[in-house]
């Protein structure tokens, strides 16, 4: 019987505590408190009471309930890490309780704004699209490029397959051999461009705007005689009552109106037939037949000369008016003035000048009428006549100063704007200038040339 009782008082104490958490737990002596859980608020949630292990140590049922006690302490350690976790799923919970709450109000506000809402989003996909929208021609463009891109890599494949084959056949001497020919015959071209100085007009393409500015009125011109690097432009709006020349570097600087310079002339001009000519500027100075020469790099007028018997501030004028009496204009043989006279009936005269000294050189007398031209302009010692400066205007009469006779042509050009108003040659870049209606413009020429080679000879 005390066996029995040593075996059920432990499991009546562990029935009693372990059932009833408030109980406060007083061991007797000998006894041993085994395993504790507390609640978050310091309660106990189980407690194991047994005997020390000396006790009945010898006895199978001690061996047995040491066994349970063992499973009981695992148990018990099990439900303390459960109840944390349980702790820790409910902190959880109420954090989610609280978004959901939120995320219920939130729900309510779209649902009471859903209109707005819908009307913004709206315009914002609208305007995402409309931005987008420009891409698609790029993207057009980007897939063309690259099909473009993919045939030329197969014609490249193709041609370099080509030239390897030839180059076997040809071998390593007969390459080098050919390479030589094609710098000779590279050679032989450059020396026949540069006798392409000079030929007839066959032809006038264009015009290319290349600005909008001014008057109906004015000049702007380059220096033929200039370097290839120096390409400055000069710009006098008006024909009449004005002495302002403004300088730009460059053609798009001119474009861009970013002016280098500007030159206040000591004489107003006459007319919008002006030349830069080799650093200087010729101009006919305002109602009077004198032709003014003036250097941009001293800023002086270096000579000024009288054209004797030359018609001037609208005696003679092209068929616009403008005091156009007077014409200057350069070529690749020099500097020319077109004037007409009262000796030559009011027909055009044409004199070849000493740029320095403004003397005549030599003067050819023409039978076309000075007031019957719409503008003229001189190419290779060869002065070329319009019929009108307005809409359907062409190049119709020739007269050429190294044979001393005319022909009458018809080469036609764009008056693209209706009104010309100067109309200069330009012999570096091979190219009219023009005024046309306050448009600045550029017409292309095709000459025809005759070059006699040293088989010829």
């Amino acid at each position: 019987m005390w066996s029995l009782s040593v075996v059920l008082n432990p499991l009546l104490f562990l029935l009693l505590f372990g059932y009833c958490p408030s109980v406060t737990i007083r061991p007797k002596e000998g006894w041993q408190v085994y395993s504790s859980a507390q609640d978050a608020d310091g309660r106990c949630i189980c407690t194991v009471v047994a005997p020390e292990q000396n006790l009945c140590s010898r006895d199978a049922k001690g061996r047995q309930l040491r066994q349970l006690l063992e499973k009981v302490q695992n148990m018990s350690q099990s439900i303390e890490v459960l109840n944390l976790r349980t702790q820790r799923d409910f902190q959880y919970i109420m954090r989610m309780e609280s978004q959901i709450k939120g995320l219920r109000s939130k729900f309510r506000q779209i649902e009471s704004d859903r209109k707005t809402l819908v009307n913004k989003n709206f315009q914002e996909l609208q305007g995402k699209m409309e931005s987008l929208q420009p891409l698609i021609p790029v993207l057009e463009q980007y897939k063309a490029d690259a099909k473009l891109i993919s045939q030329f890599k197969e014609e490249i494949r193709n041609l370099s397959g080509v030239l390897m084959g030839i180059q076997e056949e040809m071998g390593a001497y007969d390459y080098e051999e050919l390479q030589q020919r094609v710098l000779n015959l590279e050679n032989r071209l450059r020396n026949c461009m540069s006798k392409l100085t000079c030929g007839k007009l066959m032809k006038i393409t264009g015009p290319q705007t290349v600005k909008t500015s001014g008057t109906r009125f004015g000049a702007w011109m380059t220096d033929p005689q200039a370097s290839p690097k120096n390409n400055r432009v000069w710009y006098m709006d008006s024909y009449t009552n004005n002495k302002i020349v403004k300088e730009y570097k460059s053609i798009p600087d001119f474009v861009a109106g970013v002016e280098s310079r500007t030159y206040n002339l000591p004489f107003k001009w006459a007319g919008t037939n002006h030349v830069v000519y080799n650093g200087s500027l010729y101009y006919n100075k305002m109602q009077s037949n004198i032709i003014v020469r003036y250097s941009f790099e001293t800023g002086r007028v270096v000579t000024q000369r009288a054209l004797e018997s030359a018609g001037f501030h609208n005696v003679y004028p092209y068929t616009w008016g403008g005091f156009s009496d007077i014409d200057m204009m350069a070529d690749e043989l020099g500097l020319w003035a077109v004037y007409a006279t009262n000796q030559n009936a009011g027909n055009i005269v044409i004199s070849q000048l000493n740029p320095d000294t403004l003397q005549i050189l030599n003067t050819w007398n023409t039978e076309y009428s000075k007031r019957n031209a719409g503008e003229s302009f001189i190419i290779c010692g060869t002065l070329y006549i319009t019929n009108s400066h307005l809409t359907g205007a062409k190049v119709y009469y020739a007269y050429s100063t190294k044979t001393s006779t005319y022909e009458y042509t018809d080469i036609p050009f764009h008056n693209q704007y209706f009104h010309m108003s100067m109309l200069d040659y330009n012999a570096r870049d091979r190219a009219l200038y023009g005024w046309n209606n306050g448009h600045q413009v550029l017409f292309n020429v095709t000459l025809f040339h005759i070059i006699k080679t040293e088989d010829d000879s």
